[in-house]
């Protein structure tokens, strides 16, 4: 069973998330994209792998269904926020890279983020621990 005092701190985690992830959706609309296309951005400049990201990569990272990662996809290249290239080792696959201006937007959206981030980093710290 939970004490009082975790279930404060629970409380208190879930509304900077809230409060960061209202932030984060503001911040991407004033940028010109909506959250998803930000989230999508983020992913594929952020992606781990050697090669550039597939769309079942993207998929992933966003846990979204491979046909929704399409849309989304379609949608950010006619915005041009990124571009896709066919593999060269695997012609059924498209990688995916950024646009310049999809370099510059991310890269905008980046530096907010961190800051807003590093702003309420006590906070969430402080209901991490009190969770044990």
């Amino acid at each position: 069973m939970l004490s009082d005092r975790e279930y404060r701190a629970l409380a208190r985690f879930r509304h900077a998330l809230r409060v960061f992830m209202r932030f984060s959706e503001e911040e991407a609309r004033a940028h010109g994209v909506t959250p998803a296309q930000h989230q999508l951005l983020l992913a594929v400049r952020g992606h781990e792998g050697v090669t550039a990201p597939t769309v079942g990569d993207i998929a992933e990272a966003l846990q979204q269904q491979h046909h929704s990662a399409v849309e989304l996809v379609n949608r950010a290249v006619e915005a041009d926020l990124v571009v896709r290239a066919t593999d060269p080792t695997d012609r059924r696959r498209q990688r995916l890279a950024l646009t310049d201006h999809g370099q510059a937007v991310i890269e905008q959206l980046s530096t907010a983020h961190r800051a807003e981030l590093r702003r309420y980093r006590t906070e969430l710290l402080t209901a991490l621990e009190a969770l044990g």
